[in-house]
């Protein structure tokens, strides 16, 4: 897993309620939201706010997943003024000696590169004012990860939007959710226009928001900035490794993959359950399956000669069929006119391909819940399933996370079912392993456009 990987994975962890345990002494998110509309109340009351309309009711259709039983589902537009209007200057009449953001300084993820003064940079132009503390939200894609908090008063480009929140709900923790993969996908899948895509305000008030209690928001931020640095040490490593990788030549990494598949990178232990007993396993499992009708039977695969065999392992090891040790599988048809703008994320062949190599995709399709339902009675991609691609650059790889949920596009994306406690990431390895893409080069020739069918893979 990548730092980007972990670190997207923590933060998702975090806004599902599954990074710190919960505290049953915890005063609940209710009690804090009952606190938040008397606060709206009383500001209305005194004019510093205006009275907005009630937010649309949550329906049940809309909760994304699952969230500790002292947590609350609230739109954003309710507990912060991201709705509400902001404060306008034009930059010429604005301090010179006043902080003046731009989209620039900001790099992705939420790191200050930048900090200059209207006058520094002669600025000109409408922005929009901000205060100390503020959250400040780039609306247009692909900067939504731009966030970060206010720690000076200043003014700002209108791409930015700053919003404060209601209740002393704690910023830190809004910002983690905002670059959450759940808020990332969310909004992406809402955002219009073609030459400077944006999220709109309607788009961002509606947000849900899983909220937990105070406290406990101050334990998930306390866990991230604890964690955190051990994420930067990481991507420092694979900078490290990244030059390595640049200064020697591709064939040592096909070389180390080479000897990883022939049983040579790591030493073999004796005491070792050998792998015919797991094929063994394997078989019994698979049989189990086919009894239950949750897995077709299909006619036994060829034998494997002994001219087939390109290298020698050791003798804990066996070689096996892939059909033999896992479901090969393909989608149901899914017509481009069931294609929509959200919804349960679509992936071809170029979003699993994006997802094998960067571990993230910036996915533009999907199907309606009502659709996924009906195709999940014939299976959909489960944890440690492997998406592979099956047209285009072939081969490519994807393991199933366990927070994934996506349905894929038929002959183009194929699905290796996993059983038999076999390490996905193994079988990853062995598919971009120069012996696998031989063979798959090997079985896709002969035709215009390269693909892997279910009977070649299962060979």
């Amino acid at each position: 897993m990548t730092a980007q990987q972990l670190r997207r994975s923590i933060l998702q962890l975090a806004v599902q309620g599954k990074l710190v345990p919960q505290n049953p002494l915890d005063e609940p998110a209710s009690v804090l939201l009952e606190r938040i509309r008397k606060e709206k109340q009383e500001l209305i009351r005194a004019g510093k706010i205006k009275k907005s309309k009630e937010p649309l009711p949550i329906k049940e259709e809309e909760i994304p997943f699952d969230i500790p039983n002292s947590w609350e589902w609230v739109r954003l537009g309710y507990i912060s003024s991201y709705a509400h209007t902001k404060k306008k200057i034009n930059a010429s009449n604005a301090d010179r000696s006043m902080w003046q953001l731009d989209l620039e300084d900001i790099e992705k993820g939420g790191k200050l590169l930048n900090k200059k003064t209207v006058g520094e940079i002669n600025a000109k132009g409408d922005k929009t004012y901000f205060n100390k503390g503020d959250i400040l939200y780039s609306k247009l894609r692909p900067y939504l990860l731009k966030i970060l908090i206010a720690e000076d008063n200043g003014i700002c480009t209108p791409e930015i939007i700053p919003f404060n929140l209601f209740g002393n709900i704690l910023s830190e923790y809004i910002v983690l959710l905002l670059k959450s993969p759940y808020v990332d996908t969310f909004v992406n899948s809402k955002t219009y226009g073609v030459k400077m895509p944006r999220a709109s305000t309607e788009t961002m008030t509606s947000l849900l928001v899983p909220l937990p209690p105070l406290a406990e928001q101050h334990r998930i931020v306390a866990k991230i900035e604890e964690l955190m640095p051990y994420i930067e040490q990481l991507e420092q490593a694979e900078t490290q490794l990244t030059r390595l990788d640049t200064d020697f030549p591709e064939a040592l990494k096909k070389s180390i993959l080479q000897e990883a598949v022939q049983g040579r990178l790591v030493p073999q232990d004796p005491s070792d359950e050998p792998a015919s007993l797991l094929l063994q396993c394997i078989r019994k499992e698979k049989q189990e399956l086919i009894s239950a009708g949750k897995i077709k039977k299909s006619k036994e695969l060829l034998l494997i000669k002994e001219d087939e065999i390109p290298f020698e392992i050791p003798d804990s090891w066996e070689w096996v069929r892939l059909g033999n040790i896992v479901n090969i599988v393909s989608a149901r048809r899914v017509h481009q006119s069931d294609w929509k703008k959200s919804g349960i994320p679509f992936y071809r062949a170029r979003e699993i391909s994006s997802l094998a190599d960067n571990g993230y995709v910036n996915n533009e399709l999907f199907i309606t819940q009502e659709l996924y339902d009906e195709f999940s009675k014939n299976g959909v991609p489960k944890e440690n399933d492997l998406m592979i691609t099956a047209v285009g650059t072939l081969g490519k790889t994807y393991v199933v996370k366990n927070t994934d949920k996506f349905y894929y596009k038929d002959a183009s994306v194929i699905s290796l079912e996993n059983y038999g406690n076999i390490n996905p990431y193994y079988l990853k390895i062995i598919f971009e392993s120069p012996v696998l893409k031989q063979m798959i080069k090997k079985f896709s020739s002969g035709t215009t456009v390269g693909t892997i069918t279910i009977v070649k893979a299962k060979d």
